[in-house]
């Protein structure tokens, strides 16, 4: 299972009333070969597989990863839409399928970052998908509905320009935590959290988290996980210099 789909997504840059300018051009790494080629599979599969649940979770799933790392905004939005265009046929087919509604989330997370002030709606619509998701599955993608709508509640604008609250925030990383207690991800987000708004609980959640990465780097191992880590160990690092200022 491709690990970008179990990557933090950050959704500060994707919120209301924000222009989201779009990612800057990259150089092409192995990364985006592998993606690109997943991608291509998994939508020549779903062309002749339309109404199988699986082929469908991984056409969507590809199509997120795909405008992850799309280098302009113009190539991002089409594939996201092809994205959401897949999860809303697999809804009408199977409306209790928590992956759709999760997907469909992530989808229209991608496409909101393409644009400016119509990205407004698209963030309810996130909202209102992760939602049913969480309801439906809440371990689905080690906690993801609770993490996605924690980072959007902490990151977004708050009322009444979006639905950004930071009790709904804390509330919704927490659970995820508690949830899946063994994916870092759930760690890191709430740490980083606090240190803003609860900087004496950061050193125990640390301890926490490294005693979870022995274990953590067994399960989540393989080249699907290397662009993972390499984010978590950046962010742990970041945080460790934040509790251990140079002098």
């Amino acid at each position: 299972m491709n690990s970008r789909s179990f990557r933090w997504l950050c959704l500060a840059g994707f919120c209301a009333a924000l222009a989201a300018s779009g990612a800057p051009n990259r150089e092409v790494t192995p990364e985006m070969i592998a993606v690109e080629r997943a991608y291509d599979a998994a939508k020549a599969r779903y062309e002749t597989q339309t109404n199988d649940d699986a082929v469908a979770l991984q056409f969507a799933r590809a199509c997120f990863d795909r405008a992850d790392l799309a280098p302009r905004k113009s190539i991002r939005a089409p594939i996201a839409s092809e994205g959401i265009e897949v999860c809303r046929r697999w809804l009408r087919r199977a409306p209790d399928q928590a992956a759709a509604h999760y997907y469909l989330g992530m989808n229209l997370a991608q496409l909101a970052s393409t644009r400016t002030l119509s990205a407004a709606s698209l963030v309810r619509e996130m909202e209102k998908e992760w939602k049913a998701a969480l309801m439906l599955d809440p371990h689905f993608d080690f906690a993801g509905p609770d993490r996605n709508l924690g980072l959007l509640y902490r990151d977004a604008p708050a009322f009444p320009l979006s639905v950004g609250n930071r009790f709904k925030a804390e509330q919704h990383l927490q659970r995820a935590l508690e949830l899946n207690p063994e994916y870092p991800e759930n760690h890191l987000n709430l740490i980083e959290t606090h240190i803003k708004r609860r900087p004496a609980t950061v050193a125990g959640e640390v301890a926490a988290l490294r005693a979870i990465l022995p274990a953590a780097r067994k399960q989540f191992s393989g080249p699907p996980w290397q662009s993972a880590w390499k984010d978590w160990d950046a962010r742990l690092e970041k945080i460790q210099s934040w509790l251990t200022p140079a002098p």
